[in-house]
């Protein structure tokens, strides 16, 4: 078991403030005092820590954080394992809050409104965010070593004085956290802020990597691989956009298994039709795909960031008009090799990022479709734990146990 170190109930700080002499729109903002988990070492326990919030500068946002989630990013850069660690830092960036206070021209969020902060974001004046094909911001994009604001460089964060760095723009393991506006998706208040905050980053970039890339026909098929929280939201989006075979691959067969806790089959509930293990199998998964759909399925979806997974599904996919999409992550040295001829015959081989959404634009009716009933959120949900106990979430994300856990940041 991993102890966390925490300070003192919330209710004896959270609402602790100081006058903050700033300038401009910000005048007479204050600093806020808020309980937060700090890493101060890469892979040790976070600890919870009192740390100084400062007010947003020109176009940012701070906002009270209600509900966070834990994503394996942020246990990936926790681990600093083939990164430049930096350290003390604040992870944390599937979050669901509302806005406390607003900087100098930040004219579309105002204090009281209910929004989702995203790792990635739309300043909607750069070409990427005009292009109605790109949601690739050249103001915004992900950046990992960056732990300080755009404005001016800085951290908002600090501990006795002390800059603690940020984490891709939102560092939601924070009561308080300071996001530039265009990080945040303002959203329907009506949605529940502890189911809609884990589709800030995984559950998103499944989704909208089967529907707004892949593109899925009703009644074609679809090989998913990797069936982790991002993999079963490619079926989760496969499943609304009506395949009528949804076939999942990944090399764990306990994801294809009833767990212990004697539910229904996780990945079934998630309308994965059939199942493969390419470990049970003599020849290539690919081959065994081409096989059982008479010539290789209409779209794939990668979710594992292997090479092999991406040959793989690249070459399930039957000639004419197969769509293969890219999702998972690898290494920055990897490449792979494919036969011109699968290009050839005109076989597609696709990327994206974050699902091809554009966060402000586009996660909003994301949140609708949640609410219509249409996507459905619940089943993504296996853990909870209070924000005391956040080094829980931990341990199940390096056990492999379950998909997401919630953090509540009011326990």
């Amino acid at each position: 078991m991993i102890d966390s170190t925490t300070g003192p109930p919330s209710s004896t700080f959270n609402h602790l403030a100081f006058q903050y002499p700033t300038k401009g729109r910000t005048a007479g903002l204050i600093l806020r005092i808020s309980r937060a988990a700090v890493a101060w070492e890469a892979g040790k326990p976070l600890v919870i820590e009192e740390v100084e919030v400062a007010p947003p500068q020109a176009m940012e946002v701070r906002l009270k954080i209600h509900f966070t989630s834990l994503c394996h990013t942020d246990v990936y850069f926790w681990e600093a394992k083939g990164q430049t660690p930096l350290f003390p830092r604040i992870f944390g960036h599937e979050a669901g809050g509302i806005v406390e206070s607003v900087g100098e021209g930040v004219t579309d969020l105002k204090p009281g409104d209910h929004v989702l902060p995203v790792f990635t974001g739309e300043c909607k004046e750069c070409r990427h965010c005009k292009s109605e094909e790109s949601n690739m911001c050249d103001l915004l994009r992900i950046n990992t070593d960056r732990g300080v604001m755009l404005n001016d460089g800085k951290s908002r964060f600090s501990i006795k004085g002390k800059p603690v760095y940020h984490f891709v723009g939102t560092s939601t393991f924070s009561e308080f956290t300071v996001v530039h506006v265009g990080c945040l998706a303002k959203i329907n208040p009506a949605a529940p802020l502890d189911k809609v905050c884990i589709l800030s980053c995984g559950i998103s970039t499944g989704l909208g990597a089967t529907l707004n890339v892949a593109k899925p026909k009703k009644g074609s098929t679809v090989a998913i691989f990797g069936l982790g929280a991002v993999g079963l939201a490619a079926a989760e989006g496969a499943r609304i956009a009506g395949a009528s075979r949804i076939i999942g691959i990944d090399l764990n067969s306990k994801r294809f298994e009833e767990g212990e806790s004697n539910k229904v089959n996780r990945s079934k509930k998630f309308g994965v039709t059939e199942f493969v293990n390419p470990k049970e199998h003599e020849k290539p998964v690919q081959e065994v795909i081409v096989e059982m759909t008479d010539g290789g399925v209409d779209r794939s979806v990668e979710c594992t960031g292997s090479v092999n997974a991406m040959i793989s599904a690249f070459e399930c996919v039957h000639d004419g008009w197969g769509v293969a999409v890219l999702v998972g992550v690898p290494n920055k040295d990897d490449a792979f090799k494919t036969y011109p001829m699968n290009v050839l015959n005109e076989k597609t081989l696709k990327g994206t990022f974050f699902g091809n959404y554009k966060p402000r634009s586009d996660l909003p009716s994301v949140v609708e479709k949640y609410m219509s009933k249409e996507l459905e959120l619940e089943k993504f949900i296996t853990h909870e734990v209070p924000f005391a106990e956040i080094n829980k979430a931990f341990e199940y994300m390096l056990k492999g146990d379950g998909l997401r856990c919630i953090i509540r940041m009011d326990g």
